[in-house]
């Protein structure tokens, strides 16, 4: 008897969850108001966490902005303030480093606060087919895309946890959920960047009373000089997405509370293919769509530093 119950109890939830999607496709969700809140974004010096910085400056936001490249830190957090950011404060933070991500995260909570919005966006991509990969490169990948994710969530959400109040955002990438052919380090370490924040995700909604929000983003490439070279076949369908669009989706997903945001709307489709398709099917999509040469001119950003030559840092996923 108990099956039977539990079962027409779940078809009850499903049927309300599905209407309750169906009315916010036609009545938007309200956007929550983030005015007060603080905000830190990790790989905020450039690119989409610049983006995000300026777009929460000016809604009222206090912002909190980790970048390894001071300048360009400065830099956001200047435009932040002409945008209407009253308190913006800039740290310089390695993610790939444990301790000093622990250590800078207390240095925020003593001088600015308990943040209440943590955005995981600091990301690198290597962009070499796997045999020339250097051993180090793929550490820093996991390090950079993954395990920053690990500690900045252990630093920031006992606080959230306690408050029963908090936001944590994961920019994932349409790489964490979809193989693609010259990404191996990336894809792999996006993967887990995903799996870690959805699995928290319902960690954490199965605490009674939780009122902790959880955000996953999955964009394809994202014009921010992070993945200069890479090509698409069918841009209507699979568009390398501008840097603006990109950042209004993202804000506002988080805004009204949004669990998972994929971009474009075809990687949603890609999903489903990956589960009905056989795989000859599959490569034969991936070769229609241009997914297999989508790396063959890949530059990446420019450095100036030869042993950065082989990766490219920026901010987005």
């Amino acid at each position: 008897m108990d099956v039977i119950l539990d079962t027409f109890i779940v078809l009850g939830k499903f049927l309300y969850y599905f209407l309750e999607s169906l009315v916010y496709k036609i009545i938007p969700k309200s956007k929550k108001d983030v005015a007060g809140e603080i905000v830190l974004i990790t790989g905020a010096g450039s690119g989409i966490g610049r983006l995000m910085a300026i777009k929460f400056a000016s809604l009222g936001a206090i912002l909190v902005l980790w970048d390894i490249n001071e300048e360009g830190n400065m830099e956001t957090c200047r435009l932040a303030k002409e945008k209407g950011g009253e308190k913006v404060f800039a740290y310089k933070c390695d993610c790939s480093n444990r301790q000093e991500v622990y250590r800078v995260a207390d240095q925020v909570k003593e001088e600015v606060g308990d943040v209440t919005i943590l955005i995981n966006n600091a990301g690198v991509v290597t962009g070499k087919p796997f045999l020339n990969t250097p051993d180090h490169m793929v550490e820093r990948s996991f390090l950079v895309n993954a395990l920053s994710h690990f500690w900045t969530c252990k630093a920031f959400l006992p606080a959230m946890i306690k408050a029963n109040h908090g936001h944590l955002v994961c920019i994932s990438s349409a790489a964490g959920v979809i193989g693609i052919k010259g990404l191996s380090d990336y894809c792999s370490s996006k993967f887990a960047a995903f799996g870690f924040a959805e699995s928290l995700f319902f960690e954490l909604k199965l605490i009674k009373g939780s009122k902790l929000k959880t955000t996953i983003v999955c964009p394809y490439f994202i014009k921010t000089g992070m993945f200069d070279g890479a090509t698409t076949k069918c841009p209507l369908l699979l568009p390398i997405l501008e840097q603006e669009y990109a950042a209004k989706k993202i804000v506002n997903a988080i805004l009204e509370e949004q669990v998972y945001l994929l971009m474009p709307k075809i990687v949603y489709l890609a999903l489903i293919f990956k589960q009905i398709f056989s795989p000859n099917m599959l490569l034969a999509l991936a070769k229609y769509s241009g997914v297999d040469t989508c790396m063959a001119n890949f530059r990446g950003r420019e450095k100036a530093n030869e042993d950065q030559n082989e990766t490219e840092k920026d901010h987005q996923s």
